[in-house]
């Protein structure tokens, strides 16, 4: 990656980037998992029959109601951010994360942004998403666009059990 490297966000095209979704899926769950573990001794998923769930209800990610976005440096891809809906009025971030090697050069920024005006595109007023509280870096990317941290919301995907390791947030985007 040279200094000059630019970051290209773009719709995920399928089939063809169904290699590049799973490896980034099983990246940041098994990252997750692997912290979640380490700091609150709790392993909440099998990160790949997560991703193999995932791959198999992909289109809830997909357009009118969702986005899969991809980011690529220097034709890598780096990092991955999708959007869902949770009902007409209420989207949903799932699954952001940059490789560690590509952090800090703002492929989060360009991911989160794609996400937010897929979201406005689509007609959402607000925008949520749920993120481990050892995820910092990601709280403040979030917070710099304005989310709020809210309590945990109804169609949370997050089981009970592991919720008190979440951090809850939500953007109006009205």
């Amino acid at each position: 990656m040279s200094k000059n490297s630019v970051v290209e966000i773009r719709e995920a095209a399928l089939p063809n980037d169904i290699d590049f979704i799973r490896q980034l899926w099983t990246d940041y769950l098994t990252w997750g998992n692997d912290n979640m573990q380490k700091l609150y001794g709790v392993h909440p998923h099998n990160p790949k029959e997560a991703v193999e769930q995932d791959v198999k209800m992909i289109d809830k990610f997909l357009p009118p109601n969702g986005r899969l976005m991809l980011a690529f440096i220097d034709k890598n891809a780096c990092g991955i951010g999708c959007l869902k809906m949770i009902n007409e009025e209420t989207g949903e971030i799932k699954r952001m994360y940059v490789t560690p090697s590509f952090r800090n050069i703002g492929a989060g920024r360009a991911i989160l942004q794609s996400l937010l005006d897929a979201a406005k595109e689509t007609g959402y007023r607000k925008v949520r998403l749920d993120s481990p509280k050892f995820m910092e870096a990601a709280h403040s990317l979030y917070r710099s666009f304005g989310f709020k941290n809210i309590s945990a919301y109804p169609e949370v995907e997050i089981p009970e059990e592991f919720r008190k390791y979440l951090l809850f947030m939500e953007l109006d985007l009205s």
